[in-house]
């Protein structure tokens, strides 16, 4: 008897846990979307893309970056597009010095902006030259 009120309370945990788990993994959100693109020069405006609206990334990561003009590294800004006044502005974080190579989604030194709304208008400023390439994870 006691076997079988144990199996049936285990049965039942499991069951329970199931159909808690299941809600949480069906809502879960889109991966990361990566797009690359060359910068434009100093608040400039070079190659655009747009943020996308079922990504699970919040913000502008530079996860990749290649100074086109030397081999050490230049300055990066995130710019949004802001279609109430027809203009480009550049981030709150400003400018962030990055060597050539891969840089870390997780390390926030890299994220050029946050909380970025889906479907928002965007691109990269390199500080010293244009015609850099970059990939921007969103």
């Amino acid at each position: 008897m006691r076997k079988a009120i144990a199996a049936s309370a285990l049965a039942l945990v499991s069951a329970a846990g199931c159909l808690v788990l299941a809600p949480a993994a069906s809502a879960a959100p889109a991966a990361c979307v990566t797009v690359t693109l060359k910068t434009g020069a100093y608040q400039g405006v070079g190659g655009t893309a747009t943020k996308s609206s079922s990504s699970s990334c919040g913000d502008l990561n530079l996860t990749y970056s290649d100074d086109s003009t030397t081999t050490y590294g230049d300055e990066y800004a995130g710019r949004l597009y802001h279609t109430s006044s027809s203009s480009w502005v550049t981030c709150s974080k400003g400018y962030v010095w990055a060597s050539d190579g891969s840089h870390s989604v997780n390390d926030s030194t890299y994220w050029l902006c946050t909380d970025v709304s889906g479907g928002t208008k965007f691109t990269v400023a390199s500080y010293y030259d244009g015609g850099d390439t970059v990939r921007i994870t969103h």
